[in-house]
């Protein structure tokens, strides 16, 4: 069963949105309510979303974490699944095929449990060579084709109206370089926002 083919939602009750991610999601380095998922949850519901987000990022997890968390994760009350997972496999260097695998036994879960689902694409550096990133970079959508899921290009998408590089990028970024700070998650949000209401509107 496609995913994209389950019932959509026109229930009274708020639609729940489980957000599986890592540092990026769970808002590493910011006050709670500048977080992705808090800021996520005010721009839906200024869209006229009657949303309610759980925060199920962790900061350091890979997509094998997140594929132990994925059961438990997707409780009955769970009506969406964000899924942002792969950074970290970037960075330690792990093998796309095995990233691959562990994004596709989410997607397998989130599918028995009935959930719709939104795959937030990642990509990868070219330090690692054109293969590892071009085989990276494409599970994604190709997972996202295999399962009919919503599909986001990039978590970081929303930045790119301010440039690529880190120079660029300083000014919505946080010292690190790697997250970004509150006013780069509201350019993120403004630009995923959108397509999480294509996953849940009817």
């Amino acid at each position: 069963m496609s995913l994209n083919i389950l019932p959509l939602f026109a229930n009274a009750e708020p639609i729940t949105i489980a957000a599986l991610g890592d540092s990026l999601t769970q808002g590493y380095g910011l006050p709670e309510r500048d977080g992705f998922v808090p800021q996520m949850q005010a721009w839906l519901t200024e869209n006229g979303a009657d949303v309610v987000m759980i925060n199920a990022g962790v900061s350091g997890d890979t997509t094998a974490g997140g594929l132990s968390r994925a059961a438990w994760t997707l409780t009955p009350d769970v009506d969406v699944l964000i899924v942002a997972l792969g950074g970290n496999d970037v960075l330690r260097g792990i093998d796309p095929a095995n990233s691959a695998a562990n994004l596709d036994g989410i997607l397998q879960a989130a599918q028995m449990a009935e959930v719709q689902v939104l795959l937030v694409g990642m990509q990868a550096p070219s330090n690692y060579g054109p293969d590892y990133k071009s085989a990276f970079d494409q599970m994604y959508p190709d997972l996202a084709a295999q399962y009919g899921t919503g599909y986001f290009p990039s978590f970081f998408e929303g930045l790119r109206s301010i440039g690529e590089t880190p120079a660029e990028l300083r000014d919505v970024m946080q010292a690190d370089g790697i997250h970004p700070n509150a006013t780069g998650v509201t350019l993120i949000v403004d630009a995923m926002g959108p397509a999480i209401l294509d996953v849940i509107t009817p």
